[in-house]
């Protein structure tokens, strides 16, 4: 029998994912993952945000795991709380709080972040002594969306700045999904 591979599909947040960014790591390490190319990284748009990921899991011809990181894991609830799209499951790492005094001001259209369980697999990380988001909030959501909550430590946004580098912790959690 033969096994179908995943589709990744990484979803940044504001400002993208550079270099050293884990999700930049795991698109060179795995043939299967491609980033969601956003039209304005700077700017964002919830609703165009959301458009643009409706299009690209629209695009995909094998069963789709979404990787969210920050203001991407807002988007992928707000897309999933509209979408007709099933994907297999999604890892959501370092959830904002919108209402948090840290949020940034140039993102528009996230003010109310759905609640509703997710209808596929997932799972949220969490870093304790993340700035845009407090463990309680991210806790609060994966309640919400029915996900598995994985706390790591402390490591911030959990982002380039972490020093995480390939992150081998997010993929084992990745697997899980797999």
């Amino acid at each position: 029998m033969q096994t179908i591979t995943p589709q990744f599909l990484t979803i940044p947040g504001i400002y993208n994912s550079d270099a050293g960014h884990w999700q930049t790591r795991w698109e060179a390490l795995f043939p299967n993952a491609t980033r969601v190319q956003q039209r304005d990284w700077d700017h964002p748009v919830c609703s165009e945000w959301v458009a643009t990921l409706e299009q690209a899991v629209q695009q995909q011809t094998q069963p789709v795991i979404l990787i969210a990181h920050s203001l991407g894991c807002l988007t992928l609830a707000h897309w999933a709380a509209q979408t007709q799209q099933t994907i297999q499951g999604a890892l959501l790492v370092s959830v904002p709080d919108p209402q948090g005094v840290n949020f940034p001001k140039d993102a528009k259209g996230y003010e109310h972040t759905p609640l509703q369980t997710l209808p596929f697999k997932s799972i949220v990380v969490c870093s304790t002594n993340d700035p845009y988001g407090s463990e309680v909030h991210m806790q609060h959501c994966a309640k919400a969306w029915g996900s598995e909550f994985v706390t790591i430590g402390d490591y911030g946004h959990i982002n380039a700045s972490s020093g995480l580098g390939d992150w081998q912790q997010g993929q084992v959690l990745l697997a899980k999904l797999v």
